[in-house]
Formats: C-alpha cells, sequence, structure tokens
C-alpha cells in the first residue's frame, strides 16, 4: 500500500500547519511500518528527521503553494507515484488531481475574514485570489473522502459552510512538542513581560495587547513569529499609542529557545478573534507558563478552564487579568492545570488517529 503526504508545508516556519505536518510524517511510518510512504516536499532538509525509516520515499517536488503551478503541476507529479490514497494537509487541491483523497481543514478563517482589511494586496489581485481559495476550498471538501478538522469549534464551521460534508468530518486534536514538557522548569517568573507568538493578521488583534500597555506601565511585550506582513501597520499603532519603546518584534525564533522565553514571561497572550487550534497556548501549558486567551469558542474548547480569559474587545479585561495573574496563587493555579491539560494533547494519538482515517477512507474507496 503507497500512502502519500504533501509535506510542502511541513515545519515550523508555517506555524501550526507546519508542525502538524511535521508530527504526521515523523510519527506514521513508525505506526505504519508495512505502509510505503511517499513524502513531497519543497526544501532541502525539510523533512531530515523521517531518513531513519527504510519504508519512507521522499519526493522533491520546488512547487509553491497556493500558486497556478501548483494547480498545474503537481497532479502529474502525484499520479506518477501511483498511490492508494494522498493526504493534503490544507484546503490548497489542485482542481485537476483524480487521486483518492483525504484533507485537513484547520480553519475557514478567510470564509469568515475577508476585504482589503485582511490583506496586503491590491484589491484586483486580492479579489481574484480570494475567489480561487473558495473555488479550490469547495472543490477539495466535495472530493476528499474524509476531512480532519483539529477541534469540534471548527468542524462546527465547516459544517455550517458545507453541510453536505458532516458525515466525512472527524476531528483528531493536535499535540504538545516534547520539549516543551521538560522537568524541572522554573514557575516563578518575576518578569513583567507578555508574550505574543504568532502572525500579525488583523484577526489576531495583537492591537488590544498594545492598548493594554498603556495600562501595564512596567510590562514589556515580546513578539514571536516569522511572518512580516502587517508587521509595519502593528509597529506604526504602537508608535501611536506611545508604547512602541516596549515592544520588542523578536522574529522568528527556533522552538527550543521559543521554549526558553517563555519561561521568562508572565504569560502568553492569545487575544486572537479566531483560530483553528491554538497550539501556542497548549505549548505554552506545557512549558509551565500562564495563557491568557480571548473568550471564543475555540479557546473554551481547547483550553477548558486552565487558561485566563478576557473580553478581546477590550483592553481592561486583558489589563485585569495580567494583574491577577502576577499574583503567586493565580498564577501556580493555571501553572498547575495548564500542565495537566497539556499532557491531554498528543501528537503520537493524533497520528494515530490519522492513520485509523486513512484505513477507513481506503475501505470507503474499494
Amino acid at each position: 500500500m503507497r500512502i502519500g503526504i504533501d509535506c510542502r508545508l511541513s515545519g515550523s516556519k508555517h506555524a501550526g500547519i507546519g508542525r502538524y505536518i511535521e508530527h504526521l510524517a515523523l510519527e506514521l511510518p513508525r505506526l505504519a511500518p508495512e505502509v510505503e510512504w511517499i513524502f513531497f516536499y519543497s526544501e532541502s532538509g525539510q523533512l531530515s528527521s523521517v531518513e531513519q525509516y527504510t519504508n519512507v520515499k521522499l519526493v522533491h517536488v520546488p512547487i509553491r503553494h497556493y500558486t497556478l503551478a501548483e494547480q498545474w503541476h503537481l497532479p502529474p507529479i502525484v499520479h506518477q507515484a501511483h498511490l492508494d490514497l494522498l493526504h493534503i494537509p490544507h484546503f490548497n487541491v489542485p482542481l485537476r488531481l483524480s487521486c483518492p483523497l483525504v484533507i485537513t481543514i484547520h480553519d475557514l478563517l478567510w470564509h469568515e475574514f475577508r476585504g482589503l482589511d485582511v490583506t496586503t494586496l491590491p484589491a484586483w489581485q486580492y479579489w481574484i485570489k480570494y475567489l480561487g481559495y473558495r473555488l479550490v476550498t469547495a472543490r477539495a471538501v466535495r472530493k476528499a473522502l474524509k476531512i480532519l478538522v483539529p477541534a469540534e469549534t471548527i468542524k462546527n464551521t465547516v459544517t455550517q459552510y458545507y453541510p453536505q460534508a458532516h458525515a466525512k468530518i472527524v476531528v483528531t486534536k493536535e499535540g504538545a512538542d516534547r520539549q516543551f514538557l521538560q522537568k524541572n522548569k522554573s514557575v516563578n517568573s518575576g518578569n513583567r513581560i507578555l508574550v505574543y507568538l504568532g502572525s500579525l493578521y488583523p484577526h489576531k488583534n495583537v492591537a488590544v495587547i498594545l492598548r493594554a500597555l498603556r495600562k501595564l506601565d512596567d510590562y514589556q511585550l515580546i513578539i514571536i513569529g516569522a511572518r512580516s506582513a502587517f508587521q509595519n501597520q502593528v509597529k506604526m499603532y504602537g508608535e501611536k499609542l506611545g508604547v512602541s519603546q516596549r515592544v520588542i518584534f523578536a522574529g522568528y525564533v527556533a522552538d527550543k529557545e521559543v521554549a526558553t522565553l517563555l519561561q521568562t514571561a508572565t504569560a502568553l497572550v492569545q487575544p486572537s478573534l479566531s483560530e483553528g487550534f491554538g497550539l501556542t497556548g497548549v505549548e505554552a501549558m506545557a512549558a509551565k507558563v500562564p495563557v491568557i486567551a480571548s473568550d471564543i469558542p475555540i479557546f473554551r474548547e481547547i483550553y477548558q478552564d486552565s487558561a485566563a480569559f478576557f473580553d478581546p474587545h477590550d483592553e481592561q479585561s486583558l489589563v485585569q487579568q495580567v494583574n491577577l495573574i502576577a499574583k503567586p496563587q493565580r498564577r501556580l493555579e493555571l501553572i498547575k492545570k495548564g500542565e495537566i491539560l497539556a499532557r491531554q494533547y498528543s501528537w503520537k494519538k493524533m497520528a494515530a488517529e490519522t492513520l485509523a482515517v486513512y484505513q477507513q477512507a481506503l475501505s470507503n474507496k474499494v
């Protein structure tokens, strides 16, 4: 049996999707040694961790995602691999692709947030790209034998837009990387530091942290993220508010350094208005760092009672939670709950559940 996975978005520089693919590629060959795994990658060294497996074949595909080249050139490459099943862990399925398919939908963010406020592209280019996105996503949902999602909240969202897909949606929750679960870490950070980890798109709502900084005079904000889109806008907003000297743009930071940096902070702040899972919060909890999260359905589902929640439209609500977490008793309470919660989420479990979905898809195909 030959199962392929599109791994071109693998790696931490591609944020949560990249980490998801990275762990799928690492765990699946071990779980199913009888399968011949075909991993399509785009960058040198992208899948070096799987070179140990004799049941893995790496196929170099130097084609960027979300491009016309992907639409045109990827299908014949996949066809040549003679796959029994292909997993594309995103919505970017070429329209011409004809093999049996499993997809992952991490969110339908651009269904919910659209328009010129959410892009840096010119209007004509954005709307062409947006229409292409809707066409490709609808086709992928219709063609897929199974659709994986990371949470019940996302299952409900996908069902809302594509009711006919409900029966083939399966929830497989993500996990915390082992390096965030190291033992003997300090839990008594007295530093006045808030950390934000992620991109700076408007729906990420980083602006509410900047507004809160005006009332948190002795706090710094460290922003970690490899993507530069909207960084200038965030910098200008910080300057307008008079807090820019207390905002540090750290750029890309390797995972090991992220864990260390998190442990110096008062809390990780997750102010987003929409997410697919909230992986950075789970990783912070694993590293014994309190999490302050916007009060939205996905975070309530994933973080349960292990985060401090605030109104994402009200900076005073965030200020109150920061001040509460600065108190040792509240901080220790959240750290203990968070560490227990983080251990419930496992990449190995996610991979095993994904393998079971492949088997179901193959049996349905026959």
